[in-house]
């Protein structure tokens, strides 16, 4: 049985707080907030009302998707604004396997901006995930170690079977 770890309202607030403090240290600010479909838009939004940074969506998930959906969203203005160096910050809740974070980054096809004018944000970052380091984390854990089953407060108390 894999373990389940809840967050608390405020243990959010205290790592949006934390993530940003992270940025103002390195003297970066985006542009705007990229919130990401489903988990990334609760604390994108956080995190732009703490800071009066606007924030966009992005539709990019793996799971949790009905019938109608038709897959990730492309982006075509992130994209070219990334390009032109305009500062972004993609923002999700955790950066689990890292699927969601390689496919914007391969769906924009803007290598050189990645890690400069385009950084990343998760609340909790999976050390094991096939990304990489997040730009941006309040909190590392590593799946491979130790398996937990991440539970944020917007989620409520749902059924999650056998976890």
């Amino acid at each position: 049985m894999v373990d389940k770890i809840h967050y608390t309202w405020k243990d959010i607030e205290h790592m949006i707080q934390s993530i940003n403090n992270l940025m103002f240290a390195d003297q970066w600010r985006p542009d705007y907030v990229v919130g990401l479909t489903r988990g990334g838009l609760v604390p994108a939004t956080m995190l732009s009302n703490m800071t009066g940074i606007t924030m966009h969506t992005l539709d990019v998930r793996f799971r949790d998707t009905d019938k109608s959906y038709t897959g990730p969203e492309h982006n075509g203005t992130m994209k070219k604004d990334a390009l032109v160096g305009k500062n972004i910050l993609i923002f999700d809740d955790i950066n689990d396997t890292g699927r969601t974070f390689n496919w914007i980054k391969e769906d924009w096809n803007t290598n050189d901006a990645w890690g400069k004018n385009v950084r990343t944000a998760a609340l909790i970052d999976n050390g094991a995930s096939d990304f990489g380091e997040v730009d941006y984390t309040a909190l590392e854990i590593n799946k491979a170690e130790k398996d937990v089953w991440v539970v944020f407060p917007w989620e409520g108390e749902r059924d999650y079977g056998n976890i």
